[in-house]
């Protein structure tokens, strides 16, 4: 029976089938054994331990998903692309990429890794030196954000904070006694602000005994174990000063390590001497982990925690649309091209899970409307009317930029304008903006181009297209009457697994002949040609060849419309190497797009040491005169295992064609590190080439961002959320490796909110100066926004900068976090059979009460186990009663109840009577079983 009066509870159950996917999962993840140190920090890292649980959530949660939706969860196999694909279910016909899902991840991981970097130092980060209070505030606040930030669908911020909270969660236990103390289970109080942290060490108590070798086994104090009395190591970075008596953290990095007490009782890594300490530290760690999850899950909602870790229909429509009164024609055609993507989509693996629109005019811009719902896209761009000026310039990149804040990384963004840009001191910030998402911007520009720039500050047709060729997108120039021909393109890109093979610009054009290689697994091959006055050939693998005249050849069809030719290969299309030969004296640009899972994601990272050495992802460019560093994963069609990777490459887009090969190494599980030691100067792409082993054929695929090095360099860290009415202040910090002086400042922000910082700084060779940015967010802003804010360096001549990208969540400060409370009225069962095979014809029925004693009221309840019939009253009543009855054969009810700030509860009841044998197994090896076994009780 389930206890009368309780508070709901958190009680986790796994069934053997999900525990075997998720262990499947995980050995795609990881062939590393487990440890408490950053990512790329060793043999083994906090990804093996995030990893696993965050696997397990999502396995969890695509089959409840499943499940509800009335369809089987069976991947057919281990990797995430088929993790994806069977999640996502019916709809997902057709290509289903990993890639945003492994993105998702990644952010996790980073941030969790960088907490070793930027919060080194800071004891309640890692509860170090017994901040055991401050250590659970971080994590406290940490949640709350996260949550609110859901809510606010904003997603990578939620993740970002996600990857520093687990860290701080997750070191708990290798950092403390717990696991000592003879624990194996979490220590529910530190995600549970409402539960007192109990029997804390004083600062005076001694807890550890001396170490002469460092190495003992377990050298806590026998009377602090008896009594189980809580405490940690002490860490020093810079000094060997701790409290008398007192734990070391210890190892090479700790100073007090050679402070009596000596030794150290840190389980970071799995040594002889600690070895069984360690295992279950990991263990309680990946427990941790998965309750903490599981509370967020629940909180956000199953589609909403999905979408966090970037499992959804990968496509996103994002439009800028100009609003002026002289683009009535464009809005037309942009509403047209809406609603046959909604049409022609719909339950479909290219349906897209996500539309954002931007309006803009002159003088405002916005709001932007995000949306799952494909009716409501179709509702707010209806409502779009011209009005105001003709074509003049207009607030087009104000536009861009809260588009490009709003949507996901890595999404196609189409500007439908007539006007140039009237806010051009924003192309700096944009060009940031797109390097930091990887996100793809084409415009459609109807206007007439040849108009001079009235001042130095205003736009040009140029700068569309020049921010069009950084992002990977394209320019696109027609008259009006052209437009519906042009938008072919939005049809194309919105689409599920799209890859780039080949991109490159020429300015001025010249005849040249461009080599690409298309694999088997190529589907809905495009080639695409932008420029005038020029013509093409284009060669397949056999000789065959066709010339931009052919509107209907051998090798498939052209359209064209103003400056852009559209060529759609035909379907049976000869895997090998194409040429394409352009001849103009105008510039031109030539992208090769298709569809296939067989593509990569990357970084640009740097190295930093301290007791936990790893990588960091870079905010900004990399260094000029240095090595560039990426970190890669390369995704095949059944994971990393179905390809082997070739060359990793760094590639000049525009001029001369300049290619730097890196030196590859191979981390396991589709994990690369490349270094190039000489990089390209000016802009390039990075270029990536293996053997897909399904089809045993050659693929080249080729990134859309273009990137270029800078000899400045910006610092700068969020370590917490802001709140609403109340300065934030953001230090940060810049050096320059090229010439001192003065370097300009420039700092902007996607909601308009005002900031103080010096407007410039004066910067010596090789040192670090420190500033501080103060940012107010108004007092009446939802909590969950996040602020994105870009600062930027420049030296005096202009011919240098770099920037930094930083997301500054708002949250409301709040004080309930009481999770609301479960009352069982009656349990009527008794009509219920024992024998399980007779339970059809009967029902059984549970009745419960539902508070939330700190008064900020329940704000949904879902049904999470059983098969029956739930009903509610008003939420909005202080005591919300819950009815629920089910066929005697449905024997166990769960659902949750979160309050209006997140805290989350549950009510649990279940009549089986009694275990008995079970009604099915799986035939498995003995090792297998085990292990499942072992995973099954984290």
């Amino acid at each position: 029976m389930a206890q009368q009066g309780t508070t709901l509870r958190n009680t986790p159950g796994l069934i053997m089938a999900s525990v075997l996917v998720t262990f499947l999962l995980v050995l795609g993840l990881s062939g590393h054994s487990m440890a408490f140190v950053p990512i790329g920090g060793g043999a083994s890292t906090h990804v093996s331990i995030s990893g696993t649980a965050l696997l397990q959530k999502v396995a969890e949660t695509c089959r409840a998903v499943a499940e509800e939706a009335g369809y089987e969860f069976e991947p057919t196999g281990n990797s995430a692309e088929e993790l994806v694909q069977a999640c996502l279910g019916p709809t997902a016909t057709g290509e289903v990429s990993g890639a945003k899902f492994h993105s998702a991840l990644q952010e996790i991981y980073t941030q969790n890794g960088l907490v070793d970097r930027d919060f080194v130092n800071s004891a309640p980060h890692h509860f170090n030196s017994e901040a055991f209070i401050e250590g659970r505030r971080l994590i406290t606040e940490g949640v709350v954000a996260i949550k609110a930030n859901i809510r606010s669908e904003n997603f990578k911020a939620a993740r970002e904070t996600l990857g520093r909270v687990l860290h701080t969660l997750q070191d708990f236990y290798s950092h403390s006694n717990w696991v000592e103390l003879g624990n194996t289970e979490p220590y529910i109080n530190l995600i549970r602000p409402d539960l007192p942290l109990e029997n804390l060490a004083d600062k005076e108590t001694a807890t550890c005994s001396d170490c002469a070798s460092g190495t003992c086994p377990n050298p806590i104090l026998p009377n602090i174990l008896k009594e189980k009395k809580l405490t940690s190591g002490y860490m020093g970075i810079f000094s060997d000063d701790k409290p008398k008596g007192k734990c070391s953290h210890g190892g090479a990095g700790d100073l007090t390590g050679t402070s009596v007490p000596r030794g150290g009782i840190s389980k970071d890594e799995r040594h002889s001497h600690n070895a069984a300490f360690h295992d279950v530290a990991v263990k309680a760690a990946t427990a941790a982990t998965l309750q903490l999850l599981q509370d967020i899950r629940f909180a956000a909602g199953d589609k909403d925690f999905l979408r966090m870790v970037g499992i959804a229909r990968s496509s996103v429509v994002c439009f800028v649309i100009d609003t002026t009164g002289s683009m009535r024609d464009d809005i037309d055609e942009a509403r047209s091209v809406v609603y046959e993507i909604i049409d022609s989509k719909a339950g479909t693996q290219d349906e897209p899970s996500e539309y954002i629109l931007v309006p803009f005019n002159d003088p405002g811009f916005g709001p932007m409307t995000r949306t799952s719902d494909p009716e409501k896209m179709k509702s707010e761009i209806s409502k779009l009317t011209a009005k105001g000026g003709d074509d003049e310039p207009e607030m087009c990149l104000s536009g861009l930029q809260l588009a490009l804040t709003g949507a996901p990384a890595s999404s196609h963004i189409y500007v439908f304008t007539d006007a140039t840009a009237k806010d051009y001191d924003l192309k700096d910030t944009i060009v940031a903006l797109i390097r930091t998402t990887k996100s793809t911007v084409s415009f459609f520009m109807t206007g007439r181009s040849g108009r001079r720039r009235r001042s130095l500050r205003a736009g040009s047709f140029e700068d569309y297209k020049e921010l069009a060729l950084a992002s990977g997108g394209q320019a696109i120039q027609v008259s009006k009457g052209q437009l519906p021909e042009a938008t072919d393109v939005i049809l194309d890109t919105s689409t599920s697994a799209l890859v780039t093979v080949l991109q490159r610009a020429r300015n001025p054009g010249k005849q040249e002949t461009f080599p690409f290689m298309l694999d088997e697994s190529l589907k809905n091959i495009t080639i695409y040609v932008t420029g005038t006055s020029l013509s093409f050939t284009l060669t397949n693998p056999a000789g065959v060849s066709q010339n931009q005249n052919e509107a209907n050849g051998k090798l498939g069809t052209i359209k064209t419309a103003g400056n852009l030719w559209r060529f759609r290969l035909n379907a049976d299309k000869q895997a090998g190497t194409w040429k394409i030969n352009i001849n103009s004296k105008k510039p031109y640009t030539l992208k090769v797009t298709g569809q296939s899972t067989l593509t990569f994601i990357y970084d640009f990272v740097e190295s930093f040491q301290g007791p936990h050495p790893g990588y960091a992802v870079l905010s900004g460019r990399p260094q000029a005169g240095l090595p560039a560093t990426l970190m890669l994963r390369a995704m095949g069609r059944r994971g990393p295992s179905s390809l082997s990777v070739g060359a990793v490459s760094l590639v000049t887009v525009s001029g001369s064609e300049t290619v730097s090969n890196g030196t590859v190494t191979d981390l396991g599980n589709g994990d690369i590190l490349v270094t190039v030691d000489t990089v390209p100067e000016g802009e390039f792409v990075v270029g990536f080439e293996g053997t897909d082993k399904v089809s045993n054929s050659e693929f080249q695929r080729q990134s859309t961002t273009q990137m270029s090095v800078s000899k400045v360099n910006i610092q700068a860290v969020v370590d917490s959320s802001a709140e609403p009415g109340k300065p934030f202040k953001l230090p940060f910090s810049v050096r320059t490796q090229g010439s001192g002086g003065q370097y300009s400042i420039q700092a902007k922000n996607d909601r308009q909110i005002p900031m103080e910082y010096p407007k410039s700084l004066t910067l010596t060779t090789g040192q670090y100066v420190n500033a501080t940015l103060t940012i107010k967010p108004p007092s009446n802003i939802p909590s969950g926004t996040d602020v994105t804010v870009t600062l930027e360096a420049k030296s005096a001549s202009g011919a240098d900068s770099n920037y930094a990208v930083l997301r500054v969540s708002v949250v409301t400060k709040i004080t309930d976090f009481v999770p609301p409370r479960c009352d069982v009225v009656s349990v009527l069962a008794d009509d219920c059979p024992q024998d399980v095979s007779q339970c059809e014809p009967f029902q059984w029925e549970f009745l419960a009460n539902l508070t939330d004693g700190n008064g900020t009221g329940i704000d949904k309840i879902t049904l999470q186990q059983g098969k029956g019939n739930l009903t509610l009253t008003p939420l909005d009543s202080p005591l919300v009663q819950a009815n629920y009855t089910a066929s005697c054969c449905s024997q166990i009810v769960e659902f949750t109840a979160v309050d209006k700030v997140g805290n989350v509860g549950k009510c649990y009841h279940s009549i089986v009577r009694s275990a008995g044998p079970p009604t099915s197994t799986l035939s498995l090896p003995l090792w297998l079983c085990l292990l499942v076994s072992a995973l099954s009780r984290l």
